[in-house]
């Protein structure tokens, strides 16, 4: 019976292991760390408090208490005596898209977690009573060396992996291609899913360089040619791994219900399949983004009717390889025969 070979399984296993690799719920697809979402949280809370303070007529001089960015929420204009509430926020403080409600005191954001509340004095705003720990079992001061250790474990974590995965596969490559007695169809098939792998790693690489060189947040909001067309890659390799893995499983499936079938020109038909259909779709992904969407280095995916240009191809592929589905299809086949 057709399987895959030993070494595949061998070569393959340090990727599979990684986090989020198969899963189509979890595609790799470009997070923003945590600082950058709150330099993006921070920017709009100035802004809508910039449009609260034109709205009231407000400036410097006006009494009460002037809206601000407490490094975790954002607070709006409030007079003296007046309590403000904000609910306890959804990773690290996702600031609701609405505007201010000025005629209340509602929270900006409602949480069933907890709720943070300031006073107005005369003196400027009190301390958040309860504290953020106690309300929201967030600290930002004790959070946040765990915060960073945790970020940059996983990235040693998936570094590693994916150096360890670059050295076997390369490898593998180097064999496949030195001995001509295991050039085959099914090898060849291999082998591109070996390259796609490869391309993964080294997207991946070239990302973490490019985004993510500098220690601090100067990158949160690069808009830069290079970084875009980096994303671009990345997204492209991360698609072909997909639809080489779904054509491994599509190759066995045919070695399983035909008898005879010309394995080259399949093998044609696997190519286009395996490079050009992720050629269409980030083509049509980055052309889409550049006229709806062409905010910071793309690297976040605001726009979920977007992001299901590149996500939609990925989980139809892992929904069609789905093995309890063909296993029965494979049954059915040998029963017929």
């Amino acid at each position: 019976m057709p399987s895959f070979s030993p070494l595949l399984l061998i070569s393959l296993s340090p990727l599979l292991l990684l986090p989020g690799s198969l899963s189509p719920h979890r595609l790799p697809a470009a997070a923003m760390h945590p600082d950058c979402i709150l330099k993006k949280e921070q920017a709009v809370c100035l802004e809508r408090i910039e449009k609260a303070n034109e709205m009231l007529g407000l400036n410097e001089s006006s009494p009460g208490c002037p809206g601000m960015w407490d490094n975790i929420t954002c607070w709006k204009p409030a007079i003296v005596g007046q309590v403000v509430e904000v609910g306890c926020p959804e990773l690290f403080q996702f600031v609701n898209e609405g505007g201010f409600d000025l005629e209340d005191n509602e929270a900006l954001d409602s949480s069933d977690t907890g709720v943070v509340s300031k006073n107005c004095t005369e003196d400027g705003w009190s301390e958040p009573f309860p504290h953020y720990f106690d309300a929201c079992g967030f600290d930002d001061y004790t959070d946040g060396g765990n915060q960073d250790y945790y970020y940059l474990s996983v990235k040693a974590l998936y570094t590693v992996g994916y150096s360890t995965s670059l050295v076997s596969l390369t490898t593998a490559m180097v064999i496949l291609c030195r001995f001509r007695k295991l050039h085959c169809t099914r090898n060849f098939i291999h082998m591109n899913l070996f390259v796609s792998f490869i391309l993964r790693a080294i997207s991946v690489f070239i990302k973490d360089w490019i985004l993510y060189a500098e220690q601090d947040t100067n990158h949160c909001f690069s808009s830069t040619v290079e970084c875009k067309a980096v994303m671009v890659f990345f997204h492209y390799c991360v698609m072909s791994n997909y639809f080489w893995l779904f054509i491994e499983g599509l190759y066995l499936f045919t070695l399983l219900v035909e008898t005879f079938f010309p394995e080259r020109r399949y093998f044609y038909w696997y190519s286009i399949i395996g490079w050009g259909t992720p050629t269409i779709c980030v083509t049509v992904w980055a052309v889409l983004r550049i006229h709806f969407d062409d905010s910071g280095c793309w690297d976040m995916n605001d726009n979920t009717a977007l992001w299901w240009v590149i996500k939609g191809p990925v989980v139809g592929s892992i929904m069609v390889s789905n093995p309890n589905g063909s296993e029965g299809q494979i049954q059915g086949s040998a029963l017929r025969g």
